[in-house]
């Protein structure tokens, strides 16, 4: 009896295997980048946090700036609501927008490509230095991955007439809505409408869909915009310039494209400022490159036509805008997906017809893959803790302030702050029992402890009794610990 490739197990839920693999992978990950890598808060990162501890639910108090993002900070504020504040709570919204990215990610590329072509573009994408980055960063930048992704995602069902129609249309219009909170995301939604104008299978799918179901998303579409419409027709106009990513300052081409070189090409010179540029490796680049020639090969697809809108409608905003280059985060792994699936391709075409020889081909194809995979990781791992301007840029003092402040001898804490740390302070001691702020240089406090932070050390004080240190800086004494009862 012959024995067949396909009476292997392996071979029979080969699939199956890599999409646990995928799922394993991405939690492992996830967990990696929040436990170890960085570790700490950015300022931006603080910023956010302030925000959206200060959001308020009264027209009258209710801030026009504090509506860009809106749903993320909302996502936020629950967390520091339920759970109180800390490096988790600050990065969960992060942290769970990227597990479901990264699951949508892997759904549309196995709605537009082969399985094979989909397992492997994913856990690629997954081990990229941007995509873990974005995934433990407490700031909304993760929502240009998942409001893109699933946006296509939704698209897509509705137009293969999914299970649950009606559900999948009022969640294509309510991720519409959303995403409109957040800069540059319109030009997604400007980009699907162009290529359904444009591709005349996308126009007659259009025709056939129900227009009742059609008139309930758009209902539920306007009842989630009415805060941003209520923002910029009343309060603010200017929120809308903001989201169109049109500038309302002076603007530099040369420097901006420069930061975009940096960010994208300087491979001789790595580097970076928050996160490590540039943001994908030469591997990741090259499958690109073969994305883009695949692209212009099958120009004809709806996914081609999408593609090439959406590119053509964010260059010239990212020229004007380089700090939103995460928007073109789903573009690029479109891409990356596409230079894979000609990879795969040409190379069996070496192979036509000897099994063995295809068998034995996939061992260089798997070196390959391997190859980038732990490059993305490695970059990830040493960038982020290795590039002094990079690693300098997390602080890990809130972790050392709840260490402090958990102790049962802590009593009532007064933390001594300096007048630009008053805002993020002002946060924690919000949700800490039995803590409040005060400014350097206001006098000792009444209070069991007091801990003075680094920028507000009073020299009047006296000896401390303990100094709160950590190695991951050069100025490593982060507080002073003073029992004054």
């Amino acid at each position: 009896m012959v024995t067949r490739i396909s009476d292997y197990f392996l071979y029979r839920w080969r699939y199956l295997l890599g999409y646990g693999v995928v799922f394993v992978l991405i939690v492992a990950l996830l967990a990696v980048a929040w436990l170890l890598i960085p570790g700490g808060l950015t300022t931006a990162e603080m910023d956010s946090s302030v925000t959206s501890s200060s959001l308020t639910f009264s027209l009258q108090t209710f801030k026009p700036e504090a509506i860009v993002n809106l749903p993320y900070h909302l996502l936020q504020h629950a967390s520091f609501s339920l759970f109180g504040i800390s490096n988790l709570t600050i990065k969960l919204p992060s942290l769970i927008l990227g597990l479901f990215s990264a699951l949508g990610i892997l759904l549309l590329l196995r709605m537009w490509f082969k399985q094979n072509v989909a397992v492997i573009t994913t856990v690629l994408v997954i081990t990229t230095s941007q995509f873990l980055f974005l995934t433990q960063e407490g700031t909304p930048t993760i929502v240009y991955i998942f409001w893109s992704v699933w946006l296509l995602v939704s698209a897509l069902m509705v137009s293969r007439r999914a299970k649950w129609p009606t559900a999948w249309k009022i969640a294509l219009f309510g991720f519409g809505a959303l995403s409109l909170y957040t800069p540059l995301e319109i030009y997604i939604i400007i980009a699907l409408l162009s290529a359904m104008i444009l591709h005349p299978h996308l126009r007659y799918i259009v025709r056939r869909l129900s227009k009742p179901r059609l008139v309930l998303g758009t209902i539920c579409g306007l009842i989630l915009l009415a805060p941003l419409i209520y923002t910029i027709a009343l309060k603010e106009p200017s929120v809308g310039l903001q989201l169109l990513g049109i500038p309302t300052t002076n603007l530099d081409i040369v420097a901006n494209l420069k930061i975009l070189f940096e960010q994208y090409f300087s491979f001789i010179t790595p580097g970076g400022h928050t996160s490590i540029t540039p943001i994908y490796g030469l591997g990741i680049c090259i499958l690109i490159i073969l994305g883009i020639i695949r692209l212009f090969t099958t120009k004809y697809t709806a996914r081609s036509y999408i593609i090439i809108a959406w590119t053509l409608l964010l260059v010239p905003v990212i020229i004007i805008n380089p700090q939103y280059v995460s928007v073109t985060f789903i573009p690029v792994v479109l891409l990356m997906a596409m230079g894979v699936s000609l990879l795969i391709m040409r190379w069996y075409r070496l192979f036509p017809r000897n099994p063995y020889a295809r068998v034995a081909g996939l061992i260089p194809l798997a070196v390959l893959i391997g190859g980038m995979v732990f490059s993305g990781v490695d970059r990830y791992m040493y960038g982020y803790t290795h590039i002094p301007g990079v690693a300098s840029q997390f602080s890990h003092d809130l972790s050392l302030l709840n260490t402090q402040l958990a102790k049962k001898d802590t009593g009532n804490a007064v933390l001594i702050v300096s007048e630009r740390e008053v805002p993020f302070y002002s946060v924690v001691a919000k949700y800490v029992p039995n803590t409040s702020i005060a400014l350097a240089g206001t006098g000792l406090p009444d209070a069991t402890t007091y801990i003075a932070s680094r920028a507000g050390k009073n020299p009047n004080a006296g000896a401390p009794d303990e100094i709160i240190t950590n190695d991951m800086y050069r100025e490593a004494d982060r507080f002073y610990i003073y029992k004054t009862k």
